[in-house]
């Protein structure tokens, strides 16, 4: 019926796949004896024919003896399988912390699968260099996981990445402005082998000077793919902190480059990679078989316990200007980026701003408050179309590009601001809609729906974010280094819960009483005002 359907409306029938093709024939066969010699019947019996390059071959499926295959009664358990247990019959998993005597503190929570994410984080960044070793960190990111001495000495079926491949490892290293993330993910039968290769890469990398030239080629195809963004938030990191710790570029200057070598990178890491300053972290791990990896493979950081930890000064808010213009990095369209922002804290003097300030939580509301993205979305669940910025400047505004909040946190200060771009002649409009949210919200309270809506949206992010065992490691080591300890997620949501409306406009009204940073990109950026101007605007 298909191919006299198909012939009536002019097509030609459908053809079989290639594989259903080559089944031409299914016969009976007559009855013949077996292996064992006992009568078959022809239902029980095909033959399948096959034309495979003009040959002819023939299963007989009476020889296979499915009679004989005993069936495994699936309700039972699998022969040699541990005894499982459901989920809620398993101890909770809590994050455990203990320090070893080489003083190097361990931190673990079990996921109870198959497979562990674990790694060392290292109190130093980009906030820890000087101008003459500036760059050096980001070098050091490049750095990881590449030749070390003992290694170098073996064969050379024995190298880096040879291991990691044998072992099916996933390694990753990464740089921020105050900290450096050594990570391993791997099954967890090569927990102890991946771990004698990351003490090795950590502790005592070769790092020639042949490698160190390869990584600054590198670095230079970085800076020439980096994206408009990113060169944004670098430019207003200096235009909120100029000549400052956490005003230095996280990423090395092309005028710095020349200037790095493999001595630097010793001395920077003879400095600061020294017990009291690094974490020893894992998820799905056992403590107590980390605890003994850790004791055995990370026992040179004995000789280091001692040490003080190297801190750089601390970074006070200033505001000011960065402007950028023309082509940078892999930009390819024509839009000018802006964005303005203000430091996330209280303005009392009694208080810090940064990760242990009491208005961290609130400030992370009003960021999911706002929202936002780009002017194309796929909308959907947890989308943030619902957000300020989605409703009231992308929904409203056509010449929007995009339009988005953002916090960037450190230990004694951080930033709220909202970045976004536009074509050039409107690159200043952009500007002033990003002023009056900023007024609107110290003026105003918020909205209890939109601010259910934010917390809930918060909350969201935070618990299925969690469920990654490679940011749960993170977020374990991270918390260690800059608190001493680690909040556990219900304490985190409870907090969120208890922001008010209060809190929202107070942050604002806080933000408002310093001056703004203001940083902007783009071949054409001759429609933003000038700083003067902006001030002004936050003013009257």
């Amino acid at each position: 019926m298909l191919i006299r359907a198909a012939r009536r409306c002019g097509r030609r029938p459908p053809v079989a796949p290639c594989g259903l093709r080559r089944a031409l024939s299914v016969q009976p066969v007559a009855q013949h004896d077996n292996a064992g010699g006992e009568a078959v019947d022809e239902e029980d019996v095909e033959v399948v024919s096959y034309a495979r390059s003009k040959a002819h071959r023939t299963v007989d499926k009476s020889k296979l003896h499915f009679d004989r295959v005993k069936r495994f009664d699936m309700s039972r358990p699998w022969p040699g399988i541990p005894p499982l247990k459901p989920s809620n019959e398993l101890p909770r998993p809590e994050t455990i912390v203990s320090t070893l005597s080489s003083g190097l503190r361990v931190a673990s929570q079990e996921t109870y699968g198959q497979l562990c994410t674990f790694g060392v984080l290292v109190n130093a960044g980009s906030r820890h260099e000087t101008e003459a070793n500036q760059g050096v960190s980001h070098l050091l990111e490049l750095m990881a996981f590449k030749s070390t001495p003992r290694r170098a000495q073996q064969q050379a079926s024995t190298n880096n990445i040879i291991e990691l491949e044998a072992m099916g490892a996933t390694v990753t290293a990464h740089s921020s402005r105050e900290q450096m993330l050594f990570c391993v993910d791997v099954l967890r039968d090569y927990l102890e082998p991946a771990m004698d290769l990351l003490s090795d890469v950590v502790l005592t990398p070769e790092m020639t000077e042949e490698e160190v030239d390869d990584q600054k080629v590198v670095m230079q195809y970085q800076m020439e793919d980096m994206l408009p963004d990113t060169v944004m938030k670098e430019a207003l990191q200096g235009a909120a902190y100029p000549g400052q710790a956490l005003g230095r570029p996280h990423w090395c200057p092309p005028e710095s480059m020349d200037a790095l070598s493999a001595d630097m990178a010793r001395q920077f890491r003879t400095e600061h990679y020294t017990a009291p300053n690094m974490v020893l972290v894992g998820a799905g791990v056992q403590h107590d078989e980390l605890m003994r990896l850790g004791d055995k493979y990370f026992a040179p950081l004995a000789s280091t316990a001692g040490a003080s930890i190297i801190t750089s000064p601390a970074s006070q808010y200033g505001g000011g200007e960065v402007r950028v213009e023309g082509v940078v990095g892999a930009q390819k369209e024509d839009w000018t980026r802006v964005c303005v922002a203000f430091e996330a804290s209280d303005c009392a003097p009694a208080f810090v701003g940064g990760w242990d300030h009491p208005q961290f939580v609130p400030t992370c509301v009003l960021q999911v408050l706002l929202g936002g993205g780009d002017s194309f979305s796929a909308g959907g669940p947890g989308k943030g179309m619902y957000s300020r910025l989605y409703r009231e400047v992308l929904n409203r505004h056509f010449w929007v590009e995009s339009a988005e909040a953002f916090t960037s946190m450190h230990s004694e200060s951080g930033l709220l601001g909202i970045a976004g771009a536009a074509a050039p002649p409107d690159a200043g409009k952009l500007m002033h809609v990003f002023s009056n949210h900023f007024s609107k919200l110290a003026l105003q309270p918020v909205d209890p729906v939109e601010l259910s809506r934010a917390k809930n949206m918060l909350k969201c992010n935070v618990l299925t974010h969690l469920e990654s065992r490679l940011v749960l490691f993170e977020d374990i080591g991270r918390q260690i280094l800059s608190y001493g300890y680690r909040e556990t997620p219900e304490a985190i949501c409870e907090k969120i819960d208890r922001v008010t409306a209060d809190d929202i406009q107070q942050i604002a009204r806080d933000a408002l009483s310093k001056p703004p940073s203001i940083a902007c990109i783009g071949a054409d950026i001759s429609s933003v005002p000038d700083y003067g101007q902006v001030v002004h605007w936050f003013q009257s």
